[in-house]
């Protein structure tokens, strides 16, 4: 089976389970062994000195323990059938994209909110945003969610493809290591500003190319002038070095407000505003972000298939040489 065969059908079988399945959640996940893992390390390792040194001992191990479980397994699979390894890399490769789960996410939190008020719309996008949304009015509900379908495009989306077709399922499992460290201990609080600083600059090292390749296509897809402008003047302004990009991306899009401050952990985290228009949000406009986000989605696929099909063809002896 060439490398053409090997990436590009379970990259297509992946996706489209994705499409069909988002994210059941009785399903088993390999993200929530790798919470387990990074729960069991922090919960001994995340105490007394030295806590920087343990926190990029446990991050740099788990995230060569998945590269290489997965790349051992990855051999494994080639002694078998190609049928064999076609499915369990297409599964992974399914378990790896978080597309459809994310929309139908943010979708859920719009309609909570229109048909159940505030309150409830709070509740339900608590399961998808790290803030504190306890005090949030409706507008701030709308501009959660698509403040974080647009980071999470980034992070939940364009990166894993983008190591897979850098390194196939390892790389793409491995930066799902990373980004899972980074959720999970990647804060400046008391408890976790030493033991996770490393987590944290690495996923903001694995995510310098994916945010801003997800912003240029946010920007492009949407039709947008004014989304490249606001890439480039309120990109850098944010406190993270990446999520800024795309969220500015689709800010300019939707010539609405993003950012400003928010409670995070109990902590007011000071952020700067992304766009001057303050627009109230409508209903209907996540359905005009589900697209964008799904268009996105699919420019990615199918340009690392191509890219793959040309390097194939390139690998290819020429006819008569």
């Amino acid at each position: 089976m060439d490398r053409f065969t090997r990436l590009a059908v379970p990259l297509a079988l992946g996706y489209a389970f994705d499409l069909l399945l988002a994210d059941p959640e009785n399903w088993p996940h390999p993200v929530r062994t790798y919470g387990a893992l990074i729960t069991a390390g922090e919960r001994h390792l995340n105490d007394g000195p030295h806590r920087f040194a343990k926190g990029t001992l446990l991050a740099g191990g788990l995230v060569g323990g998945a590269f290489g479980v997965f790349a051992l397994l990855d051999n494994a699979l080639r002694r078998l059938p190609a049928g064999v390894a076609v499915a369990a890399n297409s599964a992974w490769v399914f378990y790896g994209l978080a597309n459809t789960g994310l929309v139908r996410e943010g979708r859920a939190v719009f309609e909570v909110l229109e048909r159940d008020g505030v309150e409830a719309g709070r509740r339900q996008l608590a399961r998808i945003v790290g803030r504190d949304t306890t005090q949030l009015d409706a507008q701030q509900i709308r501009t959660a969610v698509l403040e974080s379908l647009a980071e999470n495009l980034s992070d939940g989306v364009v990166a894993p493809l983008c190591y897979y077709a850098l390194a196939g399922v390892p790389g793409l499992m491995a930066y799902k290591m990373v980004n899972t460290l980074d959720s999970m201990v990647g804060y400046r609080s008391p408890r976790y500003e030493q033991f996770g600083k490393f987590a944290a600059r690495l996923d903001d090292v694995a995510n310098l190319l994916p945010a801003r390749l997800t912003a240029g296509l946010l920007a492009l897809l949407g039709g947008s002038g004014r989304g490249f402008r606001f890439i480039l003047q309120y990109g850098p302004q944010h406190k993270s070095p990446n999520a800024g990009y795309p969220e500015a991306a689709l800010a300019g899009v939707l010539n609405c407000r993003f950012g400003g401050p928010n409670y995070y952990h109990g902590q007011l985290v000071p952020k700067p505003f992304i766009g001057d228009n303050p627009r109230p949000l409508g209903h209907h406009e996540i359905n005009r972000v589900a697209r964008l986000n799904h268009a996105v989605c699919a420019v990615v696929v199918a340009g690392i298939t191509g890219l793959l099909w040309w390097q194939n063809r390139r690998r290819r002896p020429q006819l008569g040489a």
